[in-house]
């Protein structure tokens, strides 16, 4: 009698994938704010296929164990098409009587939520929420809760289209705008890419779990965060006076991030509104700051739907990353544009100022008008601790460590203050010519690549022993493609502002104490923190183009899989890696790798 095969029982043991199976349409959130979701059957697809699903992500969850290889099997797969692999039962299903087999219905329903959104007519929310997505439930693990959920999975009742048509529409409809229901496989793929490139960069995001091609151009994007509730959720219920379903929310929220110990109080806790308060206005004032001086665009505004409630980015169909400070850019939705990277700051205040209206709603029992809470105490911490922020992240991106940063902004603001005023009136300037169309909305591009300049100075000054650079080489230096001939060209008052920048600069230096020691720290960190290879909206585009091209005819899945985290990686400033010649896939694996990197490089200054 031949011997069990105990190492191949081993391997097929340790790598159980059941925990999956905790992702059935259970969420607390149906039970905790019962008027805060729509409810729906779901059934399993045939057919698709994963084109990509984060390993590192899955294990941070606890859904696979941490010693499973980088690669797809095919019990994986099975399992994860098991779990994501659905479509709702929607509203057109149920009137035309559509039958489904029995046994492909999962056994509970899932949540769509409810929340404000600026796009709908209803100013209250009572349309609008997840158009396109339903919730999988949550993960627990090492004391961390985990919501997952998806998009692509069908036409809601809380679509824009839906709300626009006045009737139910059939999931895949092209007839009303925001009324299909599914999701393009190149949108799931760029914000899969941009997400994690984020989020190693220790920016606060959604994280894209798994991707699966439908096998028509659309798919199914499975998100998951420690918390992807948005201020919309909350803010519905203030708009709708429903004070019940208002603390709920607010309940729910304060729990979760107590329970994944990102606050330190729960509802237990004696003035717990006012420390919520005071959180969400700190946590929005350092988030916006970092947006502002990383160039990310993101689409704020007072209904708090393109943010997550703790300050952080969700929804990446207009999310941008810019090559320089274009905060002219504005987004076309067709029926309005967004706002610009200069107005994030006012809109996230504008938040803290609904949640201040909020919170008051709450505590006294009584909604009061928003323009009541326009000289409310919290928007000046807001702005206080925002101008901080502002100025901590460009001495961060200059490269001082963090002891010197708190050094500086103690001892000598007013003089941090100078130095940002001068560097950034070179920042914002923009060509001559008026704003002017681009791919998805309009641009008035910006003249001098300032990122350069906090790369590359410091080298020079290392070489020059810290004496001031010609200002026509710093000129030479900055100045961007988009410069026209004529503002190719250094004037007076261009040289006395570079002049300044470098005096505000070795000044800095000095207050730090020894030039030297600091000086050949600073150059280590800001040639990091300020490479130029970032990729852009453009380029993430053409990217994608070229990944999706690939994987349809010559690339295997497990190699799209692999050149996908070598390319977040490259793109990492925390994980070091040889972009070029760190690849070890096949040729056309390599040549595609070349081929996105030369992407990255071509539109480094773009949008």
């Amino acid at each position: 009698m031949a011997k069990p095969d105990l190492k191949k029982q081993k391997s097929t043991d340790s790598y159980s994938y059941q925990k999956f199976e905790r992702l059935n349409g259970k969420h607390p959130y149906m039970k905790s704010v019962p008027e805060g979701c729509v409810e729906y059957q779901v059934r399993t697809l045939s057919g698709g296929r994963v084109a990509y699903f984060n390993f590192d992500l899955a294990k941070e969850m606890g859904l696979i164990k941490s010693s499973h290889p980088q690669k797809m099997t095919k019990e994986l797969e099975s399992k994860i098409l098991e779990t994501f692999n659905i479509r709702i039962i929607n509203e057109y299903d149920i009137e035309n009587e559509i039958e489904f087999d029995k046994k492909t219905i999962k056994p509970n329903n899932y949540m769509a939520t409810r929340y404000l959104q600026l796009q709908h007519p209803n100013k209250q929310g009572k349309t609008s929420g997840d158009g396109r997505g339903i919730w999988n439930g949550v993960i627990k693990h090492k004391g961390k809760t985990w919501d997952v959920s998806s998009r692509g999975t069908g036409v809601t009742q809380l679509a824009p289209g839906y709300v626009k048509a006045e009737k139910p529409l059939q999931s895949g409809n092209t007839d009303f705008g925001y009324g299909c229901g599914l999701a393009e496989i190149d949108e799931l793929i760029s914000a899969s890419l941009l997400a994690e490139i984020f989020h190693n960069n220790g920016i606060n995001t959604e994280r894209v779990l798994a991707i699966i091609d439908s096998g028509d151009g659309y798919g199914i994007g499975v998100r998951a965060g420690l918390n992807l509730f948005r201020p919309a959720h909350l803010f519905l219920f203030l708009k709708q006076n429903n004070l019940e379903s208002l603390k709920q929310a607010t309940d729910f929220l304060i729990q979760r991030q107590f329970d994944n110990q990102e606050w330190d109080f729960n509802t237990d806790t004696p003035r717990y509104l006012d420390l919520f308060l005071e959180e969400i206005c700190n946590s929005f004032a350092k988030f916006t700051a970092m947006l502002e001086r990383e160039y990310i665009f993101t689409w704020l505004d007072w209904d708090g739907d393109n943010v997550l409630a703790n300050a952080g980015i969700i929804d990446y169909g207009s999310i941008r990353q810019f090559g320089l400070r274009h905060d002219q850019y504005r987004y076309d939705d067709v029926e309005r544009f967004s706002t610009n990277l200069n107005e994030q700051r006012s809109k996230a205040k504008l938040i803290v100022q609904v949640f201040a209206q909020l919170v008051e709603a709450l505590k006294s029992g009584e909604k009061k008008a928003l323009k009541d809470f326009k000289e409310h105490g919290i928007l000046k911490k807001f702005d206080q601790a925002y101008d901080y922020y502002l100025l901590d992240h460009f001495l961060y991106q200059v490269g001082f460590k963090k002891d010197l940063r708190n050094k500086l902004l103690l001892k000598n603001k007013n003089h941090i203050e100078e130095f940002y005023s001068t560097f950034v009136s070179l920042e914002k300037q923009k060509i001559k010519k008026k704003i002017q169309r681009v791919g998805d909305g309009v641009n008035r591009p910006a003249i001098f690549n300032m990122r350069k300049f906090l790369c590359e100075y410091p080298k020079m000054l290392h070489d020059s022993q810290l004496a001031p650079v010609a200002e026509e080489v710093i000129f030479e230096l900055i100045l961007s493609e988009f410069a026209s001939r004529s503002e190719s060209k250094m004037y007076d008052s261009l040289k006395y502002r570079i002049s300044s920048l470098q005096e505000y600069y070795i000044k800095t230096l000095d207050l730090c104490g020894s030039q030297e020691s600091v000086m050949e720290s600073i150059k280590q960190r800001a040639e990091k923190l300020n490479v130029e290879e970032r990729v852009t909206g453009n380029a993430l585009i053409l990217i994608v183009d070229e990944l999706l091209d690939r994987y349809k005819n010559d690339l295997s899945r497990n190699e799209l899989q692999s050149i996908i985290e070598h390319f977040i990686a490259s793109q990492s400033l925390n994980i070091p890696v040889d972009s070029s010649s760190g690849y070890k896939g096949t040729k056309k694996g390599q040549a595609l790798m070349r081929t996105m990197l030369t992407l990255v490089e071509g539109h480094k200054e773009d949008i």
